[in-house]
């Protein structure tokens, strides 16, 4: 069901590029229901982490506009958008995001910034912004090769856009999705469900992407190694994100199952530490970059 922006509360209103509730992330065309604000939020001190190093990292913004413009795009339940107001404080931030329940929970958390549902891949913005901040958004969109460079082409002259990016598909989280989606329990109903979700590009390819409009390019990778009570914690954090499609393709009957054989395989994976925790390694991509003047 879609929600007026009446129900999202005062802060929220339509973007100027309105898209679809329903993002397709695979082949087959399934649409993936609305996220969950609240589940994803179980883990909202240990997903925060990578936005607190990426906008940490973001320099001195120049003011080319009388106040600040900030764009938190894709921003989820809100937990980049408070890191943001909290750093500029003057400034006019937005989020934008597809998910009703996500912009709902994020106009709560941050109660003076603007929401908008809008279209993530087709954003453009109305008036040039300062800083483009896209933490944990742009690795589920194709074609990064023509999105980066229109992104930046979003910023006034010595604007930032900053980018954070998990680069999770070769890790065992994600393989193990695959491999339990082609097993004869599970296969009759996942066949078609095929990830448009694109490897990441070579560091040296985003750089090539960016310098032909941008400037003072940064890029690194860091490992985080995330602190979870048990392998069926690794299931809880995943089960909002990409295990999410795999879940609602299944009959309801053939969930436990699913649930139970990948928190199996995780345990094979991913060893127990002395006192019963498993680490869950998260490579993520950082990306700065300043509009060329």
């Amino acid at each position: 069901m879609k929600l007026s922006t009446s129900e999202y509360g005062p802060h929220l209103k339509h973007g100027v590029s309105e898209g679809s509730l329903e993002y397709h992330h695979y082949a087959s065309g399934h649409p993936i229901s609305d996220w969950n604000a609240q589940q994803y939020d179980d883990f909202a001190e240990q997903r925060q982490q990578a936005a607190r190093d990426l906008i940490a990292a973001i320099p001195t913004l120049p003011n080319a506009n009388d106040r600040l413009k900030i764009t938190d795009l894709g921003c989820g339940s809100g937990l980049s958008t408070s890191l943001l107001v909290e750093r500029w404080r003057d400034a006019e931030v937005k989020g934008i995001d597809q998910s009703p329940d996500m912009l709902a929970q994020a106009s709560k958390r941050v109660p003076h910034a603007l929401f908008e549902q809008g279209d993530v891949a087709n954003f453009k913005a109305t008036i040039p912004q300062d800083l483009i901040l896209a933490n944990a958004s742009l690795h589920w969109l194709p074609d990064h090769r023509k999105l980066f460079p229109h992104l930046a082409q979003q910023l006034v002259s010595g604007g930032t856009l900053a980018v954070q990016m998990p680069n999770t598909l070769p890790e065992p989280s994600h393989q193990l999705m695959s491999e339990l989606a082609h097993k004869p329990a599970f296969a009759e109903h996942l066949s078609n469900l095929n990830s448009d979700r694109e490897d990441l590009l070579t560091p040296t390819d985003y750089y090539d992407v960016l310098a032909s409009v941008c400037e003072g390019i940064k890029l690194w990778e860091t490992r985080y190694h995330h602190i979870l009570d048990g392998p069926q914690e690794i299931l809880r954090w995943f089960a909002t994100t990409g295990l999410k499609p795999y879940l609602e393709m299944l009959p309801k009957q053939k969930r436990p199952d699913f649930e139970k054989q990948y928190i199996d395989a995780i345990e094979r994976h991913y060893p127990s530490t002395r006192d019963g925790k498993v680490l869950l390694r998260l490579p993520r991509f950082f990306i700065i970059a300043r509009r060329r003047a």
